[in-house]
C-alpha cells in the first residue's frame, strides 16, 4: 500500500477556465505566446481562445457575459461601457498598428500632393469618389480614419466611399483592386506587399496620430473575485510576453505564425512583420489615455455611440502588478 501510495501521480491543480476573445492581428500576439508557451496552464489558467474578425463583433459576447477577457480595439468597448458593461482595460496590447495602404489610381494621384488635393484628382479623373475599406462603424480602423480627414485634413468624409469589411476581407479588396485604399495593419501589411508590390503606404500609424490606440487587454468584471485572479494572472503573463515580442521576436514568430495562418503566412512574412513592428508593443495603457479620449470624443460628435460613456482604464492595477 505505502508503494502504491508513492507511486501514485500527484493531484492536478484546478484549472480556471477563461473564455478570452481576440482578432486576428499582430497586436494580439501576446496572447499567442501566452497559449503556445504553455504559460497559461502553469498559472492555472484554462486558457479558450475565440476568434473575431472585428472588436465591434467581439463587444457583443463581452455584453452577454459570454467572454472574461478580450484582446483587441480600444474603442468598441465605448459601446460596452454605454451598455453598462463592467469591463475594465488593464494593459495596453500595441500602439501605431493601423497604416492606409493604396493602389492604381489613388495613389498615382497622391504623389506629390496632400490628400485633399489627391482626392479631387482622382474624382476628376476616375469619375467617381475613392473606396477605401477600414472595419465596420465603432472600430478603431474607422474612426481612426474619419478622424484623420476630417480633424486632421480638414477632408469631408462624404469625398470618399468608405466601406466597412473584416480584417481579412478588407485585405482581400484590396489586392482584388475592389477598393483603391485600406486601412491595415500587421500582418496584412507585409502580405500586401508581398502580392501587390506596386501598392504604397500613404499614411504610417504615427503620422495618423502619435500613440495611435490600437489592441488592448481588458478584463470583464475585474473587480470579482473571478476577474481579479484572472486579470492579475493574464496580465503578469501579457508583460512578460511583451517583453518576449521586443527582445527576442524570432522566439515568439512560431506561436504568431500558427495562430494567424500557418500555410497561408509564411515564416518569412511573420519575421518580416515582426521586424518592422516589435517596437509598437507597449504593455503600459498610460501610453494611450490621451489618444483614446480624443477619439472617445470624435465617436460621441460622430453619434457612433450616443453616451459619453469613456473607456475604464485601471492604471493602478496595472502598476501594482507591473511592479
Amino acid at each position: 500500500m505505502a508503494a502504491a501510495l508513492l507511486l501514485a501521480p500527484a493531484p492536478v491543480a484546478a484549472q480556471t477556465a477563461v473564455q478570452i476573445g481576440y482578432i486576428p492581428v499582430l497586436g494580439s500576439a501576446q496572447l499567442f505566446v501566452i497559449d503556445g508557451e504553455g504559460w497559461a496552464k502553469a498559472e492555472g489558467l484554462d486558457l479558450q481562445l475565440i476568434r473575431f474578425q472585428a472588436g465591434t463583433q467581439a463587444i457583443q459576447a463581452l455584453a452577454a457575459g459570454q467572454l472574461d477577457a478580450y484582446l483587441a480595439g480600444v474603442l468598441p468597448l465605448l459601446v460596452a461601457r454605454a451598455k453598462g458593461v463592467d469591463v475594465k482595460v488593464v494593459a495596453a496590447g500595441a500602439i501605431e498598428e493601423l497604416q492606409l495602404v493604396a493602389r492604381g489610381p489613388l495613389l498615382a494621384a497622391a504623389e506629390g500632393a496632400d490628400f485633399k488635393t489627391a482626392i479631387a484628382k482622382f474624382m476628376e479623373s476616375q469619375g467617381r469618389k475613392p473606396k477605401i475599406a477600414a472595419q465596420p462603424q465603432g472600430s478603431v480602423p474607422d474612426t481612426l480614419l474619419r478622424y484623420w480627414l476630417q480633424v486632421e485634413n480638414g477632408i469631408d468624409p462624404q469625398t470618399v466611399d468608405i466601406t466597412g469589411l473584416d480584417i481579412d476581407a478588407a485585405q482581400q479588396a484590396l489586392l482584388a483592386g475592389s477598393v483603391d485604399a485600406a486601412v491595415l495593419r500587421e500582418p496584412a501589411l507585409t502580405v500586401v506587399r508581398d502580392r501587390l508590390p506596386q501598392s504604397k503606404v500613404l499614411v504610417t500609424g504615427k503620422q495618423f496620430m502619435p500613440d495611435q490606440p490600437g489592441s488592448v487587454l481588458a478584463i470583464y468584471q475585474l473587480a470579482s473575485p473571478k476577474g481579479a485572479e484572472i486579470g492579475e494572472k493574464l496580465l503578469r503573463l501579457h508583460l512578460r510576453a511583451t517583453e518576449l515580442i521586443r527582445t527576442h521576436p524570432e522566439e515568439a514568430a512560431p506561436f504568431i505564425l500558427k495562430a494567424l495562418g500557418a500555410g497561408i503566412l509564411t515564416e518569412a512574412q511573420i519575421d518580416r512583420a515582426l521586424a518592422g513592428s516589435s517596437a509598437s508593443f507597449v504593455a503600459d495603457p498610460a501610453r494611450i489615455i490621451d489618444s483614446v479620449a480624443r477619439l472617445q470624443e470624435f465617436e460621441v460628435k460622430l453619434g457612433t455611440v450616443k453616451t459619453a460613456t469613456p473607456v475604464a482604464f485601471d492604471l493602478a492595477f496595472y502598476n501594482r502588478v507591473a511592479k
